[in-house]
């Protein structure tokens, strides 16, 4: 049962969220030595709050999931659809207390990214349906909600400060770790509007099936391929140039790195073989 509750959380995001929450807790704390009541809080509000995202999701798309995604617990019949809403109500329920335990802040943040869950998933809205708002909603949340509302939420909680948005307006006044917000938040929002992007190349027949106008179905596979690559490398491009600039030599060579990984990922992607295409999104 346990294994079923694994793959329905949908680990590639609970990992993700759980390294962007406690990166933002350094970033605002410097380290663990005390107030780890509020990352505690903010981690079982975030996860939560991720659960009931993508949980629901499944509950809505358990018949495009049949095509798309047929491993998936509700598409495969592992859970059942009332074990699917039982899971969500609750994973919401605990995102909800644990964030309103924590800070107003964080409370506000939560309720902001579950009202964009359920208007990306659930119709009449279904925000997936069409992908400009589609990558919107999730440049947003993942992007801009997260980093920076999760700064102000740590900023405030741990130092009663601000500080991270001073950097905004005098990069030259502001003292690392509050400086790396700035690129770290560019890189996330658009590191996120590509995924919006490439999550949809493994599910074009789905996608098609149910009518759903996604970008490599409006366009093409490969333009949503290069295009995400493009705006991605650009990200990259910045992050180097910003670790040069405030030489910081291990994100000048991590992010260096990182980016000829990209690049070689992108090159291994054969449209014609979907493996690749979903071996390519889930790196």
């Amino acid at each position: 049962m346990l294994k079923k509750l694994w793959l329905f959380s949908r680990p590639h995001t609970i990992i993700g969220s759980t390294v962007s929450i406690i990166t933002l807790y350094i970033l605002n704390r410097g380290d663990f030595s005390s107030d780890l009541s509020v990352l505690i809080y903010t981690l079982i509000a975030a996860l939560g709050c991720n659960i009931f995202i993508t949980g629901l999701n499944q509950i809505i798309d358990i018949d495009l999931d049949k095509i798309n995604k047929p491993d998936l617990p509700l598409a495969s019949g592992a859970l059942t659809k009332d074990n699917g809403i039982a899971i969500v109500v609750s994973a919401g329920i605990i995102s909800i207390v644990a964030a309103a335990l924590c800070s107003t802040t964080l409370l506000v943040l939560i309720l902001a990214i579950m009202a964009l869950g359920t208007a990306y998933s659930v119709p009449p809205i279904q925000l997936k349906q069409h992908h400009v708002p589609a990558a919107l909603a999730i440049t947003i949340v993942r992007g801009l909600l997260v980093n920076l509302g999760m700064t102000i939420h740590f900023s405030t909680s741990l130092t009663n400060k601000y500080d991270a948005f001073q950097c905004w307006a005098s990069v030259a006044d502001c003292q690392m770790p509050y400086v790396a917000v700035i690129p770290l938040t560019i890189f996330v929002t658009a590191f996120s509007l590509a995924i919006a992007w490439f999550k949809d190349l493994p599910d074009t027949a789905g996608d098609a099936h149910f009518g759903y106008r996604t970008f490599p179905l409006l366009y093409s596979r490969g333009l949503a391929l290069y295009l995400g690559a493009v705006v991605v490398g650009a990200a990259y491009i910045y992050c180097i140039y910003w670790a040069w600039a405030a030489d910081v030599k291990l994100l000048l060579i991590g992010h260096t790195l990182l980016a000829i990984g990209f690049a070689i990922n992108v090159s291994m992607v054969k449209m014609q073989d979907m493996a690749t295409v979903k071996r390519f999104y889930m790196i």
